[in-house]
Formats: structure tokens, sequence, C-alpha cells
């Protein structure tokens, strides 16, 4: 089965947006490695509420990407940028592992990313910790999940305080309460 790459940033306490949604806050600066990245991705995977939001910032910023939406209130709609699938996340990574598409970049947002969590199909983090403390709003990992172990693969600081932080999924995850064997 396919597994997913989550490549996103976060507040230093944890969250992806403000409670509003918002996003102003992240560092916009430079790359940071972001364009390589894109260009190794075949396929986007965000749920309805990122979709909404990346609506927001005019055109479709996928653009030549496969992208996929998971939503069960947009099923059997069609568009032009994206597709809508609902289910089983683990049927949907399935299917798309029967195409030739290789990498998929887990876009978000924090319901999608538990879901995939509870299904054990993140294999790659990638995360940007913006050094800025919101004390409130949308959370990365929202609760609950099973307990997965990690291991650190790379960790990079930039000048600015944003510092990069990739972990892999590692396989000594023990089997737990709620976890599934490898």
């Amino acid at each position: 089965m396919r597994s997913l790459d989550l490549y996103i940033a976060c507040s230093l306490d944890g969250y992806i947006a403000d409670p509003e949604g918002g996003v102003d806050w992240l560092f916009t600066d430079q790359d940071y490695g972001f364009k390589e990245f894109y260009e190794a991705v075949d396929v986007v995977l965000m749920g309805r509420l990122t979709w909404e939001k990346a609506l927001s910032f005019g055109d479709w910023p996928y653009q030549g990407k496969r992208s996929i939406v998971v939503s069960s209130k947009h099923v059997g709609e069609t568009n032009e940028d994206v597709e809508f699938v609902s289910g089983e996340l683990t049927k949907v990574l399935e299917e798309l592992s029967l195409e030739d598409e290789d990498r998929t970049w887990l876009v978000g947002g924090g319901h999608l990313i538990r879901s995939c969590l509870e299904d054990d199909l993140v294999e790659r983090f990638h995360l940007f910790v913006h050094p800025v403390l919101l004390g409130e709003g949308l959370p990365l990992f929202p609760g609950p999940f099973p307990r997965r172990r990690l291991r650190l693969d790379s960790c990079r600081a930039y000048d600015s305080g944003l510092v990069e932080l990739r972990y892999v999924r590692s396989e000594t995850t023990p089997v737990g309460e709620g976890a599934r064997p490898r």
C-alpha cells in the first residue's frame, strides 16, 4: 500500500492555524526546501476544510498535481482541480497504489491527519516548526490516535528561527493499545 508524507508547518505550541483558520503567521521569506519536495510529489491529499482554505488563496496552488479531497459532503461532485473521495482511507490509498503515482503528500488538515495516524498510514513526517506561540488554534495532531514511535531522520535550523524536523515511522513501533502489528 502507498505511504504518505506529511509535510506541514506548525507553531511551536503545535497549531497549524489560528482559531479562525488563519495562517498569516507562517514565514514566507524563503523556500525552506518546498520546491524540491513539491517536484517529487505526484499526488496531494487533503481534507475538505484544507481544500476550502486553499481555494481562498486565489489560483489553485497545486496546479499540475493530482489533487484528492477527502470529503463525504462533496462525493459525486466534479471540479477541474480536484477529485472528491470518501470512505475508508486505507482503500483510497490502495486504489492509488495500483496507479503509476509514487509519492503522496498529506497536506492536512488535522482531522485527516488523525485518521491517517489511526490507520498507521504516515511513513514520513516533515515538520516545520515556526518560532511562534499562538496560544490556541487548530492542533497539528488532534487526538485521540494510537501511540507511535518515530525515528529522527534529520533536523535543520534556519536563520529565521524556523526548525525543520524530519521523522520516519519506526520499524520497532511497539504494539500496544490501538496499534496494529506491521
